[in-house]
């Protein structure tokens, strides 16, 4: 998956020859799972329709302050569209439009949306090479890099005018990857690895029954997700769950039993930065499986369990120089039993909840938990969704690891 997944994308399009380049530049933001508004200058219509652009990003087209075939006039708000962006790219740029973008003059709809927008802004040239090497042009670039926005080079090749040289725009699939790169780039985990478990285990009683618990394994997957989106190349090592994550830096590592988890985890713990054990492992497991399906004779059935083993206290007993969380579900006494856990399990910080707590624990959207540090410094957070649950977490884990 795309770190452009579910982002939304504001294109803007100039009146240069590479705007017919724009469709395939909607289809490929669409396909990296992004959502896609976009605004043309009304010399840009010449080179591509609007009802092209319409129909790939599934929204209308901006192109004027009001919709010109609407005799009601309803008036197109750039200050909420530029709002909306999570990114700006306009491409292409031409020398005309980025001279207004550098000087701030706002004679169209798209150079108003630009100077209401609030995200990152990235701009493509699309230019004659003697336009592109002109001083005023490259007075335009310096100033919009001072302002913080982000130039995506143009490249050399044949140009409209038979020249053949520099100011071609970068090809769709090349912006696409810039972009991305860019963004990774700049996230806080970029070339962090994380390890996380999440999920139940499954203890067998037989080929057919086995001792389990109640967890989804939700809030394990969303700090599987919200770590790589951070940037973080995450390995997922999961016990029996509906759950199901999708992302070209999440490793997915199927497992039941404790006992698999526990091989599983020291498999990849040494090559890690950070560890998260959020799974809800089983503490117990029957001493004897039986091999055939145990028929209901008797009235009762008598088990004896041992214990599994302890995959967090391994993992504290060997950690070098990794950030090692863990989970505690706790019922009575709850700070002084994470507290007490924490301490003997050598953890950098552990997570508290409790099923006291309306709204938190198993099979829920929602979490409520303490953070504990191992300086007791002791972070309490109202309810919220496993998803921000899992931002919390990682926030602090970053503060931590670069304080």
């Amino acid at each position: 998956m795309s770190i452009l997944s579910g982002k939304n994308i504001l294109l803007g399009i100039s009146a240069g020859i590479a705007a017919y380049k724009t469709a395939s530049l909607v289809r490929l933001f669409i396909k990296a799972g992004a959502n896609v508004k976009v605004v043309m200058t009304p010399a840009s219509k010449d080179f591509i329709t609007p009802l092209t652009l319409s129909t790939l990003s599934k929204h209308p087209v901006y192109s004027s302050f009001t919709n010109e075939e609407d005799d009601n006039a309803i008036w197109n708000n750039h200050v909420d569209l530029g709002l909306w962006a999570d990114i700006f790219v306009i491409a292409p740029a031409t020398a005309n439009t980025l001279s207004k973008m550098a000087n701030g003059t706002s004679d169209n709809f798209l150079l108003a949306t630009y100077l209401s927008a609030k995200c990152a802004v990235y701009f493509a040239p699309a230019m004659d090479l003697d336009m592109y090497k002109h001083p005023s042009t490259i007075a335009s670039f310096n100033t919009l890099k001072d302002y913080g926005n982000i130039m995506i080079p143009a490249t050399s090749g044949e140009l409209a005018s038979g020249l053949v040289g520099e100011g071609r725009m970068a090809e769709p699939e090349d912006i696409i990857t810039f972009i991305e790169n860019d963004i990774l780039d700049k996230l806080p985990l970029k070339g962090k690895k994380i390890l996380i478990t999440a999920g139940p285990t499954y203890e067998a009683i037989d080929p057919v029954r086995f001792i389990g618990n109640h967890s989804s394994g939700k809030m394990g997957f969303e700090i599987a997700k919200a770590s790589a989106n951070l940037g973080a190349e995450v390995v997922l090592v999961t016990g029996p769950t509906h759950q199901k994550v999708s992302h070209g830096l999440i490793q997915t590592i199927p497992v039941v039993s404790a006992q698999e988890m526990y091989e599983s985890v020291h498999t990849y713990f040494q090559d890690v930065d950070i560890a998260i054990l959020s799974a809800a492992v089983a503490d117990f497991k029957p001493k004897e499986v039986a091999s055939q399906k145990i028929k209901k004779k008797a009235p009762t059935l008598t088990l004896e369990l041992e214990k599994t083993k302890d995959i967090l206290a391994s993992l504290g007993e060997i950690k070098k120089n990794q950030y090692l969380v863990g989970f505690a579900l706790e019922t009575n006494n709850e700070l002084e039993n994470a507290k007490g856990k924490l301490k003997r399990k050598n953890l950098n910080l552990i997570v508290l909840n409790s099923l006291n707590d309306k709204g938190a624990g198993f099979k829920r959207d929602t979490n409520k938990v303490t953070f504990i540090d191992n300086k007791e410094v002791i972070t309490e957070f109202k309810l919220k969704s496993k998803a921000e649950v899992a931002k919390d977490l990682l926030n602090k884990i970053i503060e931590q690891i670069h304080a």
